[in-house]
């Protein structure tokens, strides 16, 4: 029997995550009905010939878009798409097509948007592109999770129920060239969802938007005999949990550790296993969670191969912290960092600064939380980003009604930098100073070395007194390399 044709593509990006959404959806489909072909952007000299030989004989296109940079590509490649067969649906799904479902509707190359989880949503549409429902031009088809065109102008269906992940099949990921992803990795490191939303109400966040406050996830004895067999296939060392908030039940994370050590780490005469040598795993983790994790329960977690944890921290003051909804205190952070410290686990502390009307007060505040995590642990990081009005957040919804514009058209959002570029709530003077700091603290506090050791000490006296004028250091740095990876 002749399968069916699906081509999904993952524009290119400069991180090289696996493309779960497109296994997600991807594996959702019949795989004894439907072919699908993964193509990443990212992994190809030519995207746009790659995903051209693919699509003459396929029923559509599908392409998760991330808001940004990502948006320029995927518009490449569909604009190319559709002028090589133009009655082929083009779907995109993903955070930007979340978003803006009817706006993105306004470029003649995407006839579909998705919003949110979309393996039901995408299911339902291919089996409706295969029966041949669908034509340009004709009727809506009229499916829950989408926005179609419908006489010309964007149609949004109502909105899809989540689905319970438990109900999903399997993430098929021999859909995709794991070895490749090892090789630009630079590590055995595997990517991994075990669970889907959030329900906190951080307002600099579009996840409260996208996701409604909902969460769904698997069952810890699932996810073991997912890690196993994935391990037997694939020899991961690391595995890398994706999910906006790992840590959301106590009694779930401990289970999953128990299962971890149950199937990876080798019994000792009928005592407790020992710690699992076979991999280790980084996952997220917000500062209230590891409060309300017991110093056993961290330990039975490290035991089972935690190595790193994420804890959004956004803000050294707690005025700020209150004013974004983070619903966690500053001594939550302290708290978590030294639980983190007591077991030897490493730790990203993302931190973001530039806030519309953010005082000078919060900044040194946040800059005096990164010194202190900073010089607790050399396993701690503490990136620093430049606030900038991300769509779908009550931050930015309120920025633009006191007249900030946001990019109007999908070329306009591709040249949307939310990583390295600061907002116009930053002054030149206040982003020199921090880019200083930024230079100097992780200098500061890296793991010693002797090639290092002078560069560090000065910066570790810069840090101290806050002293960052005229930065030789940083200009003779700069001149000669990028910044080395410290961790």
């Amino acid at each position: 029997m002749t399968r069916t044709k699906v081509v999904l593509y993952n524009p290119r990006a400069v991180f090289f995550t696996m493309p779960l959404a497109l296994l997600a959806i991807g594996s959702a489909l019949d795989p004894t009905r439907y072919d699908v072909r993964i193509i990443d952007g990212r992994l190809e000299k030519d995207p746009v010939a790659a995903v051209l030989a693919e699509l003459d004989d396929a029923v559509c296109l599908g392409v998760t878009v991330l808001t940004g940079a990502p948006i320029r590509d995927a518009l490449q490649v569909c604009r190319a798409a559709k002028a090589h067969r133009p009655a082929l649906p083009v779907v995109w799904g993903g955070w930007h097509a979340s978003l803006f479902p009817t706006d993105t509707l306004v470029e003649p190359s995407v006839d579909f948007t998705v919003q949110g989880q979309g393996e039901a949503t995408f299911v339902e549409l291919v089996e409706r592109f295969a029966a041949g429902d669908w034509q340009p031009g004709g009727p809506g088809l009229g499916i829950s999770g989408t926005v179609e065109r419908v006489d010309g102008a964007p149609w949004r269906n109502l909105a899809r129920a989540m689905t319970d992940m438990n109900e999903l099949p399997a993430h098929d990921y021999r859909l995709m060239e794991v070895e490749r992803y090892y090789k630009l990795k630079g590590e055995r490191q595997l990517d991994y969802i075990s669970s889907t939303g959030c329900f906190f109400r951080c307002a600099f966040c579009a996840d409260p938007f996208v996701f409604k406050r909902r969460w769904t996830a698997l069952e810890p004895e699932r996810m073991s005999q997912e890690a196993e067999a994935l391990w037997q296939r694939y020899r991961f060392d690391d595995l890398a949990f994706q999910d906006e908030t790992f840590f959301t039940y106590r009694d779930r994370v401990v289970a999953v550790a128990e299962e971890f050590l149950r199937r990876f780490a080798p019994a000792t005469n009928g005592a407790a296993p020992a710690a699992n040598a076979t991999f280790t795993w980084t996952a997220t983790m917000r500062a209230d969670q590891g409060v309300r994790l017991s110093d056993d329960a961290f330990a039975l977690c490290v035991r089972s191969g935690l190595r790193r944890v994420m804890i959004g921290v956004e803000s050294g003051s707690q005025e700020m912290m209150d004013w974004m909804k983070k619903d966690i205190r500053v001594e939550d952070v302290i708290r978590s960092a030294e639980m983190c410290v007591r077991h030897g686990v490493g730790v990203i502390f993302p931190f973001i600064v530039g806030f519309p009307g953010e005082s000078d007060e919060s900044v040194r505040a946040s800059m005096e939380l990164v010194k202190r995590l900073r010089s607790m642990s050399p396993q701690f990081e503490t990136p620093i980003f430049y606030f900038k009005p991300y769509p779908g957040s009550q931050i930015t919804d309120e920025v633009v009604r006191q007249g900030y514009s946001l990019p109007q058209t999908l070329d306009e959002w591709a040249d949307f930098d939310f990583v390295g570029s600061s907002g116009p709530w930053v002054t030149p003077e206040k982003y020199e100073m921090i880019e200083r700091f930024k230079f100097y603290n992780r200098f500061a506090w890296g793991p010693e070395t002797l090639r290092r050791r002078p560069l560090q000490a000065v910066a570790r006296w810069r840090v101290r007194k806050d002293f960052y004028r005229a930065p030789v250091e940083k200009r003779v740095v700069d001149r000669l390399k990028p910044l080395p990876k410290l961790s």
